[in-house]
């Protein structure tokens, strides 16, 4: 297949496109590395069978020849990101989707829409199903990233209703791994550079607040299972081992060596108290459920940080 994958220089969008090719497609990546960096795939250059487009999603996208397959994961996804950048994420939840529906739809080509946990809010039900509805603040700060993808998997909906377009929408939980940025602000990437640099390790809270973290490998495994198998209908992506940010903090010192303290800070805004998926659907539809453990995957984790750190 042809595949076009948008946020292709992001953390998940360059492991992706390193699967796709892995598997024998052209793929053709669109970043406007506003968040996304060219680094992550420098080793790439030359590949005959990728393409690189510098371009804002946001508008119009032109792509001559035939396409068999758009994958949209450009956002800002993490909340530096998109605390910072309010109006560019709601753009390209909004006017990003449309135009990347609109050139699937042109082309007749099956469309992935990366949604994200975060359509659930601070949740009410845990762990979260595909048919929790969700309880988001949408006048709240992190509402502009929440909302963005609400609206995202509505005009998913609706194309696939409307123009009877081949969609799938994976809801991605807390993923990991090689390729975060040191300063993304996400709870792994800053845990892990603050004990590599003997830093305070820094909690929201009490630390008492859950999250299921799943490493990239598996998250990029079951979201192109749902690509080729899936329906139209969200499927949560994630790990269902559920752990404390006091438990992952006290992980990452074992394995870092580190001698780094943890202070604590007020929790911010909206921020969930509870994050776990519920992955039935994936276990009977894709056949898929993760399978590194969160002590094997911090550690690759680790060493990863330590040498971009060096």
């Amino acid at each position: 297949m042809r595949v076009l994958v948008t946020g292709a220089a992001g953390f998940l969008g360059s492991h992706l496109v390193d699967r796709l090719l892995d598997a024998g497609h052209d793929v053709v990546g669109m970043d406007n590395l506003v968040t996304g960096t060219a680094v992550n795939l420098a080793h790439l250059e030359g590949h005959p069978r990728f393409k690189f487009i510098h371009h804002n999603v946001s508008q119009y996208i032109a792509l001559h020849g035939a396409l068999d397959a758009v994958l949209h994961f450009a956002s800002p996804a993490s909340p530096v990101d998109y605390l910072e950048l309010p109006i560019q994420t709601l753009k390209v939840g909004a006017l990003g989707t449309h135009n990347a529906l609109g050139l699937a739809l042109a082309k007749g080509a099956r469309f992935m829409l990366a949604s994200t946990s975060e359509v659930y809010g601070d949740p009410l039900v845990h762990p979260q199903t595909e048919s929790y509805w969700g309880h988001v603040n949408p006048v709240g700060p992190r509402g502009v990233y929440d909302e963005a993808k609400r609206f995202a998997e509505a005009l998913t909906m609706a194309y696939h209703r409307t123009h009877r377009l081949d969609t799938r929408i994976v809801r991605i939980f807390n993923t990991y791994g090689p390729r975060m940025r040191p300063n993304d602000g996400r709870v792994v990437s800053n845990l892990i550079v603050q004990a590599l640099r003997g830093e305070p390790l820094t909690l929201y809270g009490d630390g008492s607040q859950t999250r299921s973290f799943c490493y990239v490998d598996d998250l990029t495994a079951g979201i192109l299972l749902l690509f080729e198998r899936g329906g139209a209908d969200p499927v949560n992506i994630g790990n269902p081992g559920e752990f404390t940010v006091r438990q992952l903090a006290e992980l990452v010192l074992g394995l870092t060596g580190s001698r780094s303290t943890i202070v604590f800070r007020p929790l911010p805004v909206d921020d969930p108290r509870q994050r776990c998926p519920d992955i039935a659907l994936a276990r009977t539809q894709l056949g898929w459920e993760p399978k590194v453990p969160l002590e094997e995957g911090l550690t690759r984790t680790v060493e990863h940080f330590r040498e971009r750190l060096a």
